[in-house]
């Protein structure tokens, strides 16, 4: 379980928890933000317009991210105030674009850490980390399975009637959490893979400049 981390590296333990924490944060920030500027005000009324954690994740995600590792977040939106596919879109998209802009900022600092301290491995390790991590978390909010942003986006291409909706989006849930659980390891060997070409891109423009 996450929690043994804690005895074993508490710096780490705390750090990872941390990344976790503010990125869901971000992410469920995001979906708020936009579904106002789209017109929907349900988040922002409830209070979705914070960082803060407990309001964003809420006590029982903390607690599960604390022993199991495990954290989710979710923003209330209310369709109706969003007549067009466009703004669902954009609503359902805002949270992985809030995970884009925080994978090129983890990236970036953990370059410049890395140029200006190159002694402070764990800072640079951590930063990339937080940059990995991110990617990790589009790629499963991507998915087409109720409960991911993946979801509503397929949902305003493909109508269905409401049990074959419910059937399909069971069997696809299923599936999806089966191919997470198999593939997670692939998953992070991709997202690493993506942040270590974009360090590379950054130390050759560097050097380019130079």
């Amino acid at each position: 379980m996450f929690i043994t981390l804690l005895f074993s590296d508490w710096r780490l333990f705390a750090c990872i928890g941390l990344f976790v924490i503010f990125s869901v944060c971000v992410h469920e920030y995001m979906h708020a933000y936009v579904a106002l500027k789209m017109g929907d005000p349900t988040a922002a009324d409830l209070g979705h317009l914070t960082l803060s954690p407990f309001k964003q994740m809420g006590l029982i995600s903390l607690i599960m991210l604390l022993f199991l590792g495990i954290a989710w977040g979710q923003v209330p939106v209310n369709p109706q105030n969003l007549p067009t596919r466009k703004k669902r879109i954009l609503v359902a998209l805002a949270g992985v674009c809030g995970n884009i802009l925080l994978t090129l900022f983890f990236t970036v600092c953990g370059f410049l850490v890395l140029i200006w301290s190159p002694e402070n491995e764990f800072a640079v390790r951590m930063l990339l980390y937080g940059a990995v991590l991110n990617i990790v978390l589009l790629i499963i909010n991507l998915m087409p399975a109720p409960g991911f942003d993946g979801f509503l986006i397929v949902r305003e291409f493909i109508r269905f009637d409401r049990q074959t909706t419910i059937d399909r989006a069971n069997g696809a849930f299923f599936i999806i959490m089966m191919i997470m659980f198999f593939f997670i390891d692939k998953i992070y060997t991709a997202a690493e893979y993506i942040v270590g070409k974009l360090l590379l891109l950054l130390l050759y423009i560097r050097e380019w400049m130079i």
